[in-house]
């Protein structure tokens, strides 16, 4: 079995769990191959522009360098229009082209270091002390689009 196959298995018995289908996988939706990595994060009241300037010099910059390589396809951060309601306030979220893609190599690793560089991960390491006192990490989840298909 594909890891496409076993991940839109996975999707599909978790989406129909609770009762017997009504739609079938493949005829009536289709799961995407991208995958997001989304975090959601609880961001302390007047602490958002803090967090976003680290982010900026850390997550950010790591992620550009990232989607230069090839490595991710995007990244995003969405903050809550209403920041004090609910367990998380921040979204930050990367795009994988697949879930082969996550998959770590020595190869994508030194690249990225090589393109990071020494200094960077120094100024980094000091600016991410700073994170526990500013946020709160609520999980961290793997999701693919699900994507109806028209009835003919």
């Amino acid at each position: 079995m594909t890891l496409k196959a076993l991940i839109a298995a996975a999707t599909f018995a978790g989406l129909c769990s609770t009762a017997s289908a009504q739609l079938n996988l493949y005829e009536d939706y289709d799961i995407g191959e991208a995958v997001w990595e989304i975090t959601p994060v609880k961001v302390d009241a007047n602490m958002g522009d803090y967090y976003l300037e680290g982010l900026r010099s850390t997550w950010i910059d790591a992620n550009e360098i990232s989607k230069s390589l090839g490595h991710i396809e995007d990244y995003k951060i969405m903050g809550s229009v209403t920041p004090e309601n609910g367990n998380f306030n921040m979204l930050l979220m990367v795009k994988y082209k697949s879930m082969a893609e996550m998959v770590p190599s020595k190869e994508k690793y030194d690249a990225f270091m090589a393109a990071w560089g020494d200094a960077k991960v120094d100024e980094s390491r000091e600016t991410s002390k700073s994170y526990p006192e500013l946020r709160e990490i609520k999980g961290q989840y793997l999701m693919q689009e699900v994507m109806m298909i028209e009835a003919e």
